[in-house]
């Protein structure tokens, strides 16, 4: 009867604390918010009613932008506003650059994974940052370096796919993408070559999957009320992200303490080619500024960069290509215009060879299909900063001091008032003009952030993007596996197709398969 007694009393206490908690958090929820207060963004709801529609929120988000351009949702601190507004946009990101930071609340919540990386930071550990990532992305050295890996990847791709595509079988393409973009930034990032594409060392694909599972479960705190308490007794998401945290730490500072052994025994050579290498050379001039948890923090904001950008956008690109047959065959045949490649019995290697930076710039089309893709999931679909002081917004609506200001660049692709009332198709030819590309206002085409702190790797990610594509294109025909299967996203910082997309390669030098795959 005691430990029946003991367990009741247990349960109400633990009832009477949640109903407390609760009752705690709708008191501030609803306290000096301003609610009816015109002069600031219309209320839309709390932060927790995205909890009720998680899996489907760039979507919930664009239904809402479609009723207001800027609209609010009210949080137990200050209010989170969201907008899709250009104006808006601009004037967090550059007019008024210095009002707008990180924020604590946003780097409380991503400190874990992130640490002190570039993409958590503000102040001077942000320009420390930047500055030294800006020469690196702008040497002859790194550029040369890096178009080499890719296309020497890009060449295992083509492999691995046409072992897929001999065998007959559908695969996973952005699982396969990921592997490939992985072994790519870790040789130039780190001048590691990890092999994860051919699947030979097992703790890449465990060091992967334990990065991408953080990614979403850190995510989760933005709508999980009780992520602290569940952090502090270690149960629940929390533990499993604690565990993944080891792993990557594990794997990292492994990777660093290898790399310092080899710096050490290569003194005398001053051309060092991955970013790392150049990192670690700083760090000795700097030791008690950049430690090997500072580093540690560097190499995993690379890591969120340089791996999935690249392979999001890819395989979002790839669907988009199956589910439009016709551009699909026009930037098949603008490969191999382009590059002189017009015998289908091509080897690859020789092909690879054929891809220059002159070649890479005369992609037009190409280049507004990926355009055109990251426009409409686009690899950060969405971001925003924190009020560091009262302001308003160019639309006219208030914003407090310690409010958050979010962009929301997944609805921002899908809104006619700035793409036009065929904004929700793909087209790529929109970004062309007489057959050449055409840049939009990068606080318009917002995927690559804009500002100050616009993304240095732009270059970086479509080189890298290009030369898989044409690889990839001039190689193979690709459908869906099962193209009565919706194709979503796995709500987390960067946008993965959830489950993955499964197709089919048929090789172009396949002419039963050609024939198969006529398009009417």
């Amino acid at each position: 009867m005691d430990i029946i007694w003991i367990t009741l009393n247990f349960i109400a206490f633990s009832l009477i604390f949640l109903f407390l908690t609760i009752s705690l958090l709708i008191l501030r929820i609803f306290t000096g918010k301003s609610i009816k207060n015109p002069n600031y963004p219309p209320v839309d709801g709390t932060v927790f009613h995205q909890l009720f529609y998680f899996n489907t929120l760039y979507d919930q988000q664009t239904e809402a932008a479609r009723k207001r351009r800027t609209f609010r949702l009210l949080a137990p601190a200050q209010s989170q506003i969201y907008t899709t507004d250009v104006r808006n946009i601009e004037h967090i990101l550059k007019t008024n650059f210095d009002k707008y930071s990180k924020g604590e609340y946003n780097q409380d919540i991503v400190s874990d994974l992130f640490g002190q990386g570039i993409f958590a930071v503000d102040g001077d550990k942000w320009q420390q940052q930047r500055k030294l990532a800006s020469f690196e992305f702008s040497t002859r050295v790194l550029r040369d370096f890096s178009s080499s890996v890719f296309r020497r990847n890009a060449a295992k791709l083509v492999r691995a796919v046409s072992e897929l595509s001999d065998a007959g079988l559908a695969f996973d393409m952005q699982d396969i993408l990921m592997r490939c973009t992985l072994d790519s930034i870790f040789k130039v990032g780190f001048g590691v070559e990890l092999e994860c594409l051919e699947g030979s060392r097992k703790e890449g694909s465990a060091f992967m999957k334990a990065f991408d599972d953080s990614n979403a479960l850190v995510y989760w705190r933005y709508v999980d009320p009780f992520w602290k308490l569940k952090r502090f007794l270690n149960i629940g998401s929390e533990a499993v992200l604690k565990k993944n945290i080891k792993i990557i730490d594990d794997f990292v500072h492994g990777l660093i303490r290898t790399k310092r052994k080899l710096l050490a025994m290569q003194q005398e050579c001053n051309d060092k080619e991955d970013i790392l290498s150049r990192f670690l050379v700083e760090s000795t001039r700097n030791p008690e500024k950049m430690d090997d948890q500072y580093l540690r923090d560097i190499i995993l904001n690379f890591m969120i960069a340089g791996k999935d950008t690249s392979a999001n956008t890819l395989s979002w690109f790839i669907y988009m290509l199956c589910k439009n047959p016709l551009i699909q065959e026009q930037i098949a045949q603008e490969v191999r215009n382009v590059t002189g490649s017009l015998d289908d019995g091509a080897n690859v290697d020789e092909f690879m060879t054929n891809i220059t930076n002159a070649t890479l710039d005369r992609m037009h089309l190409l280049h507004a299909a990926l355009t055109e893709t990251l426009r409409l999931y686009p690899a950060v679909p969405m971001d925003g900063k924190c009020s560091e002081m009262d302001d308003i917004l160019p639309d006219g609506y208030r914003v407090k001091k310690g409010d958050g200001v979010s962009y929301m660049a997944y609805a921002m692709g899908r809104m006619p008032y700035i793409w036009g009332e065929d904004a929700e198709e793909f087209r790529p030819k929109r970004w062309l003009k007489n057959g050449i590309f055409q840049h939009e206002s990068p606080f318009k085409f917002i995927a690559f952030h804009a500002g100050p702190r616009i993304c240095l790797g732009k270059e970086f990610a479509y080189r890298q993007m290009k030369i898989v594509s044409m690889a990839l294109l001039r190689f193979f025909r690709f459908k869906q596996a099962d193209d009565t299967k919706n194709v979503t996203y796995r709500t987390m910082f960067t946008l993965h197709i959830d489950g993955g997309l499964h197709v089919c390669a048929i090789s172009r030098t396949d002419s039963q398969a050609l024939d198969v795959m006529k398009l009417s």
